[in-house]
């Protein structure tokens, strides 16, 4: 088993840049995000620092608010298994009957993100449209 252990309380200071990253690219402040969170201003600003850390309850809200595994926030490294919160709600949300479609979208998507050159050659081009 893959143990992790990170002396101290370094893990903190890393989870903290993480969610400064994550809060920034959503382009929050530091108090709507205290706000979202329920906390004082000055609390999450000390989460950021590394100085304190956040319960369970609220790291499994921002693991969810942005779509980020535990693994990752906590240590940095992410799970290949693990499904963005966002797009398991989606399939989560959506009715029974369209299920199907929705995972075959997604196997056409990765189809399309994962297709090698060979495969765009076989696709119309717009030379036979003039």
């Amino acid at each position: 088993m893959d143990t992790y252990y990170t002396p101290n309380d370094a893990y903190k200071k890393d989870m903290g840049r993480r969610l400064r990253k994550y809060r920034k690219q959503a382009n929050l402040t530091q108090e709507k995000m205290a706000e979202i969170l329920n906390v004082s201003i000055k609390h999450y600003s000390e989460v950021e620092r590394g100085i304190i850390g956040v319960s369970v309850q609220k790291l499994l809200f921002i693991s969810n608010y942005f779509g980020l595994s535990l693994d990752y926030l906590l240590k940095g490294k992410t799970n290949e298994s693990y499904l963005p919160f966002p797009l398991v709600h989606a399939y989560t949300s959506c009715p029974e009957e369209k299920k199907e479609c929705f995972l075959r979208l997604l196997k056409d998507l990765d189809s399309l993100i994962h297709c090698n050159d060979t495969a765009d050659a076989d696709l119309p081009t717009d030379e036979n449209n003039d």
